[in-house]
């Protein structure tokens, strides 16, 4: 019987794609990852697993998460850009030491409650998009590489929610309703008061126009984001949306919404699990963060190892720091992170 180690947090869709692979045969294992504070989730977990007869194991990343995860979501904002960590916790933590510590325990494959599913094109694994769009999490999974895609298993890939909870209530686990917040370490959604309390300062700056006139003072970059009306405390005759942030200087650039409008992007770090897929400019559809639909572009590799993409249409609010991924169909070809939006 081949072993496969589930990412349990205690929650419906972990629990749910654990229950899932034992019905399929699989020895299934759980494991919960301690990456901050308090042991909630792997005491949940922990019930979980021995209410479905399997063992569970803590694993602590503590370490592999700060430095991979938490410390660069606080470097960002002070660079004044907008990052993503899901998309880091999911390269290193997730889908990077995870994989490592399966694999060292003889497990085959390991699975987590992720919204994706792996399909095939010309004999390799690509990860794929859900059959329930709206949950749909593949954007944030670009990051892993042909290896471990090899190596990871998406049981919830074609159920949606209430599906998912169905298959834990018949197993009579009960689970109280509702979702996991954004960002796992800033279970509030304070942003600006976490960055603070990590020591980066709000230092007061310029709101600067197109000419560069000032236009008010704002309260610290940290507070800002392309795209953003909402918070900036001026009393203007037209309405402004920041437009770009300028951290050297301290200063937040504002404009008109037509501003706003790029026609495509460069990206940095870039993932590709089989880097032949981009060996010539390529059609794609391209997200820009992660609700966004997707837009009809041109792809192409730079010299300098670096992503151009070109949009059809004008694309609004391009961020530095989000992540742009690639989609042929509902295959994800890989992405990276936006340096910086291009007309």
């Amino acid at each position: 019987m081949e072993k496969i180690m589930v990412a349990m947090s205690g929650g419906v869709d972990s629990t749910a794609a654990a229950i899932l692979l034992l019905e399929q045969g699989y020895a299934v294992e759980g494991v919960t990852f301690a990456l901050f504070g308090g042991s909630q989730a792997a005491e949940q977990a922990a019930e979980h697993c021995a209410r479905l007869g399997i063992s569970h194991h803590v694993l602590d990343l503590s370490t592999e998460f700060e430095r991979q995860v938490v410390a660069p979501f606080a470097d960002a904002y002070a660079r004044g850009i907008t990052p993503n960590p899901c998309v880091w916790c999911n390269r290193a933590v997730k889908f990077g030491a995870f994989v490592d510590y399966a694999e060292a325990q003889g497990a085959v494959a390991v699975a987590t409650g992720h919204y994706a599913r792996i399909s095939m094109a010309e004999g390799r694994p690509y990860i794929t998009r859900a059959a329930d769009l709206k949950k749909d999490q593949s954007y944030v999974l670009y990051t892993l590489s042909a290896r471990r895609i090899a190596r990871v298993r998406f049981p919830l890939g074609t159920l949606d929610k209430a599906e998912a909870r169905a298959v834990v209530a018949r197993r009579g686990i009960h689970i109280p309703a509702g979702e996991s917040q954004d960002i796992c370490f800033i279970p509030d959604g304070d942003y600006a008061a976490f960055l603070v309390q990590r020591g980066l300062a709000e230092r007061p700056g310029d709101f600067v126009g197109p000419d560069g006139k000032v236009l008010g003072r704002h309260r610290g970059i940290l507070h800002y984001t392309v795209g953003q009306r909402r918070g900036l405390g001026l009393a203007l005759p037209e309405p402004v949306y920041v437009s770009g942030i300028d951290a050297e200087e301290n200063r937040v650039q504002l404009s008109g919404d037509a501003a706003l409008y790029k026609g495509g992007l460069i990206a940095r770090e870039v993932h590709l699990p089989y880097p032949e897929d981009l060996s010539a400019p390529r059609r794609v559809t391209a997200r820009i963060r992660y609700g966004h639909p997707g837009a009809e572009a041109t792809a192409l590799m730079l010299p300098d190892g670096q992503l151009e993409l070109r949009f059809d249409r004008l694309q609004r609010a391009i961020a530095p720091g989000q992540s742009a991924v690639l989609y042929e169909g509902d295959r994800v070809l890989g992405g990276g992170i936006i340096a910086q939006a291009i007309d």
